[in-house]
């Protein structure tokens, strides 16, 4: 699957962009017809620990799907943002299944 990796204000390190890709690549296992993926990071300027926002987009025939994740690492909140993706697509597989 492709995956854009875009990082606001700050620059990616190139293992963080190899996790997202291996992460987002399982996708594929739960709804084969994924055509992209959009993964946008960004840093709040705030105190607070969890200031790392993670914002995928997945784009399937038809339709796109968003998921905002805010934690404390990037790799915490892609791992979330995947784990909430695999649900979406997993419902949208049965549904899917459903109409044939």
């Amino acid at each position: 699957m492709k995956v854009n990796t875009q990082s606001v204000n700050f620059t990616v390190d190139q293992k963080l962009v190899e996790f997202i890709q291996k992460r987002m690549d399982k996708l594929d296992n739960y709804y084969d017809k994924v055509i992209d993926s959009d993964v946008y990071l960004k840093v709040q300027n705030t105190s607070a620990k969890e200031n790392k926002i993670v914002e995928v987009k997945v784009n399937v025939p038809g339709d796109g799907f968003i998921v905002k994740k805010q934690c404390r690492t990037f790799e915490e909140g892609v791992d979330t943002a995947a784990s909430s993706l695999e649900r979406v697509l997993l419902k949208r597989k049965e549904k899917l299944r459903a109409h044939l």
